[in-house]
């Protein structure tokens, strides 16, 4: 596979940003090697032989684990380039993404976590069964799921971080694609998710103390903030013209309400209604409905912890935009002919791409401004953005197969025998995933920034409708959802298979795309497909017949409280493969070695209590998991008032906060 189309050539080669500094060196291995390390401990220190401790972290999960595991997983390379890129490019408008956030997680933390505990889930598809009934919806929106995951979550963040492997390190893609995720990939088949946010802990502290140190840095040499809210203004190439052809100066001047989150509502790049609505809609699937963040939340021991680290998290979640979003529009102040670049060919040039070389801005920066030390120290947040991103997308792709779809193929499958599939898929998608890259480095490169904020905007709104349905209206009804999830995710992919279809929107060249497909702004379009799934999914279950309260208790908002016993759709299904997983296993005597050495390593070996007799040691697990269910039930019980009224404090204060923010940069 040839890539040196993609290769930084002349000025900015990829020879010039390598890292060949011993002092960075050391301080990147230093950080490798204490990855491995945490990630070691965590294997060693955990238990990860059952479904829930493997995939839930035995539902003991701190505050400070949920929070700064949510923040990570949230902040991975593309993040990095999307936020400074389009920050170069148009300004601070893109970080209302992040602050967007804060108000959501609070929405997961105080609304849809309780709910998703109280039904006993360990995934989303999972609660949709029990809330509908039938097999259906669950197993449609299981597939969805790791179909974005492995096309959108995974393509982007290796797209970035082979970017970025060729930018400092001079790699081959291939060749560090393959060591990251052989990493990523050993300990999160051995420790699950334990092993995950353990290590993404220390990932986000990196993330954090790398990106304010450079913003840092990048204020320093700009003037401080005052110099560039006048400087950004002025910020254009020098090169406008190539050959008869010369831009239009809305390719290359920066905008004016390049300082304002609200942008007018017609000719705004991101307009107000869109930042208001089509954004919320976003973040309502992105952090409520997810599986990567929902599951962080239903391993936490009390509701007092998970809302701590909803809390925690949004609070980190209002850094991106000085550290990451200014950053970016300082990047462009400093190296207009390079980061704003407008004619093809200097763009080819600067960053081998000829459309826009704004994806290169915080790069140019860490070369530019960064001495020896401090470059291996942001270079290592790169890559940790990158792992902990990668670690947990991996990890809820092996829940979702093993929860939502293996299950179904094998319904009595028994409960090592889920913990080795949960491993196995993790190496089917690893093995997916370095077939994946050369298609991803020819087809997204070009128009990736175009791909990162669209894409999501056609096809989870019906996710988010469904979601906010199950919970807050106990009448929608299985046909309802699963129709109007279907309707809704058909008219998405036709707007987005057209849209990609033309290619992407540049300045140097006429787009196209017809107006009826393109000119409708892909937050708006989000709004009105969210609207069309839920007026579809409310208007056919009020044809249908409702589901009885019986099956609804503690499933919806209305009944949260309800202490009736609830008789779930499925529970003959359940309680057979309850039964049955509850089964001692047959050791066999004639194990090797070798066996036995990685059924240790993976958390498999034997219990201490396997001399019990089989009668025996069936009634002790039988006892595990009704002390388990009983835990999982009285779990928002063990809130203490105390801590509850910390917790709401604290959760108004992180409102009130992002509130004056928008307020202040509206």
């Amino acid at each position: 596979m040839d890539y040196s189309r993609y290769s930084i050539s002349n000025n900015w080669s990829a020879v010039e940003f390598a890292v060949n500094n011993p002092v960075d060196i050391v301080v990147m291995v230093f950080y490798f090697l204490l990855v491995l390390s945490i990630g070691l401990w965590a294997i060693l220190s955990s238990s990860r032989g059952t479904v829930e401790d493997f995939f839930l972290a035995g539902r003991n999960l701190a505050w400070w684990l949920i929070g700064t595991s949510l923040f990570s997983s949230s902040t991975g390379t593309a993040n990095f380039m999307n936020l400074a890129g389009t920050g170069a490019a148009s300004g601070i408008a893109i970080g209302a993404f992040e602050w967007n956030a804060p108000f959501l997680l609070c929405v997961l933390g105080w609304i849809f976590s309780p709910i998703f505990i109280k039904a006993e889930v360990v995934t989303m598809p999972e609660y949709l069964r029990k809330r509908f009934g039938g097999y259906r919806i669950q197993f449609l929106l299981a597939i969805l799921y790791l179909l974005l995951y492995i096309f959108y979550n995974i393509s982007v963040e290796i797209c970035t971080g082979a970017m970025f492997a060729r930018l400092f390190l001079g790699l081959d893609v291939y060749l560090a694609t393959i060591v990251l995720l052989t990493v990523t990939g050993i300990y999160i088949i051995t420790g699950g998710i334990v092993a995950v946010v353990y290590t993404a802990t220390l990932h986000a502290g990196v993330i954090i103390l790398g990106s304010v140190l450079l913003m840092g840095f990048a204020f320093k040499e700009v003037g401080g903030y005052q110099e560039l809210l006048h400087k950004y203004l002025n910020a254009k190439p020098s090169i406008i013209h190539e050959g008869n052809w010369t831009a239009k100066p809305e390719c290359y001047l920066p905008r004016r309400d390049a300082f304002h989150i609200f942008r007018d509502p017609i000719t705004g790049d991101l307009p107000w209604p869109g930042i208001v609505f089509g954004i919320s809609i976003i973040s309502l699937y992105y952090w409520c409905t997810d599986q990567i963040f929902v599951q962080r939340c239903l391993a936490g021991r009390s509701m007092s912890h998970v809302k701590g680290g909803c809390v925690l998290c949004g609070y980190l979640k209002l850094l991106p935009m000085f550290s990451l979003v200014m950053p970016g529009m300082i990047s462009r102040v400093l190296y207009p002919d390079k980061v704003a670049c407008v004619t093809p060919s200097e763009c080819e040039k600067h960053c081998g791409i000829r459309t826009s070389c704004t994806p290169i801005a915080y790069s140019v920066l860490i070369v530019g401004l960064l001495p020896k030390g401090a470059r291996g120290l942001m270079l290592s947040a790169l890559w940790a953005s990158l792992l902990s991103t990668l670690t947990s997308i991996l990890n809820s792709a092996s829940t979702l197969f093993t929860v939502d779809i293996y299950t179904q193929i094998r319904p009595m499958a028994t409960e090592k025998e889920l913990m080795v599939t949960g491993r196995f898929f993790v190496i089917i998608l690893l093995v997916v995933t370095i077939i994946w890259v050369p298609v991803i480095q020819m087809a997204y490169i070009e128009q990736l920034f175009d791909y990162m904020q669209s894409v999501k905007s056609y096809l989870v709104p019906p996710i988010a409708a469904i979601f906010l349905l199950a919970i807050f209206c106990k009448r929608v009804t299985e046909q309802g959802a699963f129709w109007g999830l279907t309707g809704g995710l058909l008219i998405g992919i036709v707007r987005m298979v057209s849209e990609f279809a033309y290619g992407p929107r540049t300045c140097s060249e006429n787009n196209k795309c017809p107006p009826i497909i393109c000119g409708v702004h892909h937050l708006y379009f989000a709004i009105l497909l969210f609207a069309v799934s839920l007026f579809t999914i409310l208007g056919i279950s009020l044809f249908t017949d409702p589901i009885p309260d019986k099956h609804l208790h503690r499933l919806c908002w209305s009944l949260r409280n309800s202490q009736e016993e609830r008789v779930d759709l499925d529970a003959d299904v359940q309680g057979k493969r309850t039964a049955l997983r509850a089964k001692p296993g047959v050791l066999k005597e004639t194990q090797g070695c070798f066996w036995k050495a990685l059924d240790v390593f993976c958390g498999l070996e034997p219990k201490p209590c396997s001399k019990l007799t089989p009668e025996e040691e069936t009634t002790e697990k039988m006892k595990e998991h009704g002390a388990t269910s009983d835990r999982t039930d009285h779990r928002d019980k063990l809130e203490s008032p105390f801590w509850r009224k910390v917790a709401n404090v604290s959760g108004f204060l992180l409102l009130l906060i992002t509130v004056l923010c928008h307020i202040l940069y509206h």
